[in-house]
């Protein structure tokens, strides 16, 4: 069985990533644009799982006229993810564009054997000791020990769904500190490029009842090892926009 997405992104995050992401508009910290990399590995690292062998493949590829990454998902897990630092302040935009090939028919967000998407964006924030329980406190306490670094809070998942219509908000089913947002669902729209945008802020505050830490991740993930099915993803560029004096 896979482990916890919110886990083990938070372990590539801390053990396998090298410096923040430079600064590229505004002064704002900014996922590497897929349409500008050399290489996969130019800015983004791969988000592999310790007791999975079968990884999903990520490549650059051209697609209209620009370069995107294609996931292949094939009863695999797998992604690719960035590190950055950001104060969402109050009000962030995140956005992109994506396009799949289908849904996967035993796909569903609320059952474990369900949680696959065949494409999704994941947004870990830094952890708040602060807020968290004993046991909490004490298991990232013996995650800091084995791999010398902290590890994130919670997590927003926004996801190509199956199951649940687009605007819903549900917990992952492993972990109540990710929390899953439908923003396309079916396949209606499969084969087409779907422009999203995502007002961080607001959406941390529906999921999780209170204003949001720094982001301290973003990354891209197609899975099918659940639901034992595949599909083919494509992603655009992932980027932040700051809004703070947006009426």
């Amino acid at each position: 069985m896979k482990l916890r997405l919110h886990y083990c992104a938070a372990i590539a995050l801390t053990t396998g990533l090298t410096g923040a992401i430079p600064a590229i508009a505004q002064d704002l910290a900014q996922p590497r644009p897929f349409s500008a990399m050399a290489s996969l590995d130019d800015g983004w690292e791969p988000l592999e799982f310790p007791n999975i062998d079968r990884h999903s493949d990520y490549r650059l590829a051209q697609e209209d006229g620009q370069q995107v990454v294609v996931a292949r998902a094939d009863a695999s897990a797998s992604g690719l993810i960035a590190r950055l630092t950001v104060d969402p302040g109050q009000r962030l935009t995140l956005s992109w564009r994506w396009k799949i090939s289908n849904t996967y028919r035993r796909g569903d967000a609320r059952r474990k054997d369900g949680d696959d998407y065949p494409a999704r964006i994941y947004v870990a924030f830094q952890f708040e000791e602060d807020k968290a329980g004993l046991f909490e406190r004490l298991k990232r306490g013996a995650v800091k020990t084995l791999f010398g670094e902290e590890l994130p809070g919670n997590a927003l998942n926004y996801i190509w769904a199956n199951q649940i219509p687009p605007g819903t908000f549900i917990a992952n089913p492993y972990t109540e500190q990710t929390v899953m947002v439908a923003v396309n669902s079916g396949d209606a729209e499969a084969g087409q490029w779907v422009t999203v945008e995502r007002d961080l802020v607001a959406d941390y505050h529906q999921a999780f009842g209170e204003a949001p830490p720094a982001i301290v991740g973003i990354g891209i993930m197609s899975d099918a090892d659940n639901t034992g099915e595949a599909a083919t993803a494509w992603y655009g560029d992932v980027q932040l926009r700051r809004d703070d004096h947006r009426e």
